[in-house]
């Protein structure tokens, strides 16, 4: 008895810990590489029907349909005396190629960029044809690329500018640039930034235009790092986009409204912390200082978890902090602060000293719930995209989409009070790392690459959570909802009317209770299939898991005896004991979530006198392992 105790105690451990639903997906939508991008840029203009993928050598131009992915790829080689020089003078021969890494679309140029065997070089793409030379007049391409594929380069387009962050690497110190466009291009100063490596970009909208501004995500170099602390801290960086600099003598070419900031992502004050930033997404409100913003982290131990910041929380941080190692009062315009630039103009000097010598503000951005997400912490997550979906009860919900090392892809619910893991998918043949993502939110899709291949994903996969309304409600996903008209779990129509509508959801909890159901106990019964073993020999009964929230276990003859099962894969595997040996008899296997109790498959077990009846259709050999026992049975 005491071993069907500590099963269901691991079984209720193990629901609470992972994904509800597992999925397989073999769907045809996905391009296969012809040879493998381990250095991968994805560009997706939301809406657009071309996926553009920037690769080794190569740009990717790929349209995916449900029938397939039409390719069109267009070769960009490196400079031969580029490559010639590359390879006389560097350790990693790999690297001398040209490794397309900015895509960006400014206003109506389509810039590309490549590392160009360390000589970078930037490109006009023309009508997705032909790759033209970009004027040395109109950029700087070293200032926009990095010269190997290694260096982390971001890049970011936004009304009608492009940001570039270049990360540290040798005698180059990183940078954060205004290159192209526009408006006047700027730079950091070199003393603001240590040893920075960048992740990631965002456009913050402003309540009025001239307060929009651009966030980099980074960690840098701890300089005042004691022996036993980690050598990284992550920091978000902000200016101003109506920037146009200080005067002549003072920051004439660099950003009067740079400031960073440290992030921290752990347990509270606990020593324990999550100081090297990998990857960042924003997620925010149009024309309001609204929003979220999910890092993913690691520690020294490489150990992966996820913490989400209010942006309202960070622009309360960079309007109200104290400046770093600043004690004097300030007069004038706060530094950092976005203001017109008949203003920025009139900047004196003073201030702009100020500015330049203290770029960091006091007070610490801290997550949402002052901990890190609860995810499991044995997936070690690779890369990260987010999407904000209007759900039938009028308020909005964040859907979080994290790829793993080994290839999964976890969708999860992000409420107040938790996340809870929707399903994971297992979209690739082989467990390389996820190398890339990019989610369209107006066309309804994520992509997801490995080196070798990459794959289209539907945002609402209504149709695998099931056919009944309690299937449907209990997924939690904010794509869908039961439609009892249609009788069917399907997607959330665009333009959505809660007072006209009658589509059933519940988010904040699993409540299965909008389908009219009641909340007690309830039992459906199946038809036992019947099963002829040898009185001495294995029994292995599969029961396909179909959700890994619920608990499940095996009963005998109306209840009388209740037997505990062995999560193998995706089956419950009937689990005898010494005090409950197997006799002859039905056993149901039966699972409960949510108050909802259901039998998922039954049989009839007969104990063989003689030799096994000919007929493998209502027998099993008692030599079968559980794959085949799930073949024949299930």
């Amino acid at each position: 008895m005491n071993y069907i105790i500590l099963a269901w105690l691991f079984s209720l451990v193990y629901a609470e810990s992972s994904p509800r639903l597992k999925f397989t997906v073999e769907e045809p939508t996905r391009f296969h590489f012809v040879k493998p991008e381990h250095y991968m840029t994805l560009y997706l203009q939301e809406g657009g029907d071309v996926l553009y993928v920037g690769g080794q050598s190569m740009i990717y131009m790929l349209t995916f349909t449900d029938k397939g992915v039409k390719d069109t790829q267009i070769p960009v080689p490196a400079d031969e005396n580029a490559k010639e020089a590359c390879l006389s003078e560097s350790q990693s021969q790999t690297e001398c190629d040209n490794f397309i890494t900015v895509m960006q679309k400014v206003s109506d140029t389509f810039v590309v960029c490549g590392t160009n065997a360390g000589t970078p070089k930037c490109w006009q793409l023309v009508n997705d044809t032909v790759l033209t030379d970009v004027a040395n007049e109109q950029m700087t391409p070293s200032d926009i690329s990095s010269p190997f594929p290694s260096q982390r380069s971001v890049s970011l387009s936004t009304d009608g500018s492009l940001y570039s962050a270049l990360s540290a690497a040798g005698s180059q110190p990183g940078s954060i640039r205004r290159t192209f466009g526009s408006r006047k291009l700027l730079k950091t100063e070199n003393k603001w930034l240590h040893n920075p490596q960048f992740v990631g970009a965002a456009m913050i909208p402003g309540s009025r235009k001239h307060k929009e501004e651009i966030y980099f995500f980074f960690s840098e170099f701890n300089k005042t790092a004691v022996v036993d602390e980690e050598p990284y801290r992550a920091r978000i960086g902000r200016v101003c986009m109506v920037d146009e600099g200080g005067v002549k003598n003072m920051l004439a070419d660099s950003w009067t409204t740079f400031l960073k900031a440290r992030v921290m992502c752990g347990m509270g004050n606990i020593p324990r912390q999550y100081n090297n930033l990998r990857q960042a997404f924003a997620l925010t409100a149009q024309e309001r200082r609204m929003g979220i913003i999910y890092g993913l982290f690691s520690n020294a131990w490489d150990t992966t978890v996820v913490c989400a910041y209010s942006i309202e929380d960070i622009d309360k941080a960079f309007s109200t902090s104290k400046l770093k190692g600043y004690s004097n009062s300030l007069t004038g315009h706060r530094p950092g602060t976005c203001v017109l630039k008949n203003v920025t103009s009139s900047l004196n000097t003073k201030t702009l000293a100020v500015i330049k010598d203290h770029p960091e503000i006091e007070d610490v951005v801290r997550p949402v719930g002052e901990a890190p997400l609860s995810l499991p912490t044995d997936d070690h997550f690779t890369q990260t995209a987010a999407d904000t979906v209007l759900a039938v009860n009028d308020e909005h919900y964040s859907v979080l989409y994290l790829g793993t090392e080994k290839g999964k892809v976890l969708k999860i619910l992000h409420t107040i009070e938790e996340a809870f893991i929707i399903s994971q998918y297992t979209l690739f043949h082989s467990e390389g790392p996820i190398t890339a993502m990019a989610i369209d939110s107006q066309g309804g899709h994520l992509y997801v690459s490995q080196a070798t291949e990459i794959q289209r994903l539907p945002l609402a996969d209504c149709s695998r959570y099931g056919d009944t309304c309690r299937e449907c409600v209990l997924s939690r996903d904010p794509y869908c909802g039961w439609d009892p008209a249609k009788k069917k779990c399907t997607p959330i129509p665009a333009g959505y009317n809660i007072s006209t509508g009658a589509i059933f959801q519940s988010l904040d909890q699993s409540n299965t209770s909008v389908c009219g159901e009641a909340t007690a106990l309830k039992v459906h019964s199946t038809s036992p299939k019947e099963v002829v073993v040898d009185s001495d020999g294995p029994v292995l009964l599969p029961c396909p898991v179909r959700s890994y929230h619920a608990t499940y276990g095996w009963e005998k003859d109306n209840c009388i005896k209740r037997y505990p099962c062995s999560i193998t894969g995706g089956s419950c595997v009937l689990a005898p004991t010494p005090d409950l040996p197997l006799k002859e008899g039905v056993f149901r296997c039966m699972s409960l979530e949510n108050g909802y109790k259901e039998e998922v498959v039954s049989y009839r077990l007969v104990f063989n006198g003689g030799p096994l009846p000919s007929s493998f259709a209502s027998t099993l050999a008692p030599s079968l392992l559980l794959a085949a026992a799930t073949l024949w049975l299930m």
